[in-house]
């Protein structure tokens, strides 16, 4: 099994689903949510790869991942499932939040196997910094479009759960094996955001 091709699968959905939510919450049309959906799904691992110099980048090689992230917007967009997401009321922040959360775990560990493995001298410094860029990249552009300030600069201990994850996995690569890394991450990176979100950790701000 590819386990890679299947973490990023997972992260390419959870992050389309966050994604796609933002638009219609944004009252954004079709091409708006697809749109959205599809560049939160991307986004990071585009940068990634242009970080990396493999271009063109791979969501452009391989489409799967694009094709999907739309097909997960259409749905989204869906009249119904709109209107099951407007009736769940209060549900609808925290279906988005585990969503995003899910696609920073994922990705970020992607990120950091794309480091040790296909950079020309694989490092800490490198892998940690491309699987933090892969994990964060495209909430950040997702933000940017829908006219909002990025997450990573005003919520719970977002980047900051990325980073330690990332760090973790790029330790644990050659001891416990780069599939154990990677599984010990991404459940490192979502157990830290739900207790950021549950205890509300904040990093210090300027007041």
């Amino acid at each position: 099994m590819n386990w890679t091709f299947l973490f990023e699968m997972t992260g390419t959905i959870a992050f389309a689903i966050s994604g796609a939510m933002t638009a219609v919450d944004e009252r954004m049309d079709i091409f708006g949510v697809c749109m959205l959906g599809m560049t939160t799904a991307t986004g990071g691992g585009i940068l990634k790869d242009i970080i990396l110099g493999m271009t063109p980048p791979g969501a452009f090689r391989n489409p799967v991942y694009a094709c999907t992230a739309i097909a997960v917007s259409l749905a989204v967009f869906h009249p119904y499932i709109r209107k099951t997401f407007h009736q769940a009321g209060r549900l609808f922040g925290p279906l988005r939040m585990f969503m995003d959360t899910v696609g920073l775990a994922v990705f970020t560990v992607a990120g950091i196997s794309t480091g040790m493995t296909y950079a020309p001298s694989p490092n800490l410094f490198l892998s940690v910094f491309v699987g933090t860029l892969t994990g964060v990249g495209g909430g950040v552009l997702r933000d940017i479009m829908a006219g909002r300030t990025p997450m990573i600069f005003r919520t719970w201990f977002y980047a900051s759960a990325s980073i330690i994850g990332g760090i973790c996995t790029a330790l644990l690569w050659k001891r416990i094996g780069n599939i154990n890394a990677m599984f010990a991450g991404a459940i490192l990176i979502i157990l830290l955001r739900g207790l950021a979100i549950r205890y509300h950790w904040k990093l210090p701000r300027a007041e």
